[in-house]
């Protein structure tokens, strides 16, 4: 194979890895942060059960995915009748987790995403200086809600799908899996869109969460 060959392959590996990126499934696009919604006076404020509720993630590269959860510190939610009116939750970058391995492994991933290793703060989520990320609902239409998420010092607006759910005194939202753009937020590490980084060490520029939120009056 000569190398003009090689090098058409090369460049067709990184258009199909960045078409793949484009396409993923329920990718939002994020957008300018806009007016938190405010709550009617006939709203009900309900509670956000942070034991009960996390944000599960995925994260992958060409040769492996990555799966963990990270938990909520705080939250609430306003609601007329049962819609949806207004709502918040603060999220610990602190308490990100990784399921999909165990032991050194999983502790090493964890320790690089969160920053605390020395050099290595500042690639992705340095939850030291920010150990917070917070998530501020801007409207709902149908099943769609939209809302501010703040990542490091990024604010941008996202839109996913969502379904709520009452139990007596309990909602329960949950939230289709979406994808977001880990460099809509300003997090370029190992990015192949940003660096030139070969195919096979690149990490996905796609984060897929999944929201699952427990409130109760």
């Amino acid at each position: 194979m000569n190398t003009t060959s090689i090098k058409l392959m090369g460049m067709a590996a990184v258009v199909a890895f960045t078409m793949s990126c484009k396409d993923a499934q329920n990718e939002v696009e994020a957008t300018a942060a806009e007016a938190e919604a405010q709550a009617t006076v006939e709203s009900i404020t309900y509670k956000v059960d942070t034991a009960a509720s996390n944000i599960a993630w995925v994260g992958s590269k060409p040769t492996a995915d990555h799966t963990g959860n990270i938990s909520l510190t705080s939250g609430m939610v306003t609601v007329n009748g049962e819609s949806l009116e207004s709502g918040e939750f603060t999220i610990d970058m602190k308490s990100i987790e990784v399921t999909d391995i165990e032991g050194e492994g999983a502790m090493k991933l964890k320790n690089h995403l969160s920053g605390t290793v020395e050099g290595t703060e500042t690639d992705f989520f340095n939850v030291n200086k920010y150990p917070t990320a917070k998530f501020v609902v801007t409207g709902i239409e149908g099943n769609m809600l939209s809302g501010n998420l703040t990542l490091k010092d990024v604010t941008k607006n996202v839109t996913f799908a969502v379904t709520v759910a009452y139990d007596g005194d309990k909602m329960m939202l949950d939230s289709e899996e979406f994808t977001i753009n880990r460099t809509d937020w300003g997090i370029k590490y190992g990015s192949q869109t940003f660096s030139d980084k070969v195919l096979d060490s690149a990490i996905s520029d796609d984060i897929k969460l999944t929201v699952n939120l427990v409130a109760t009056k």
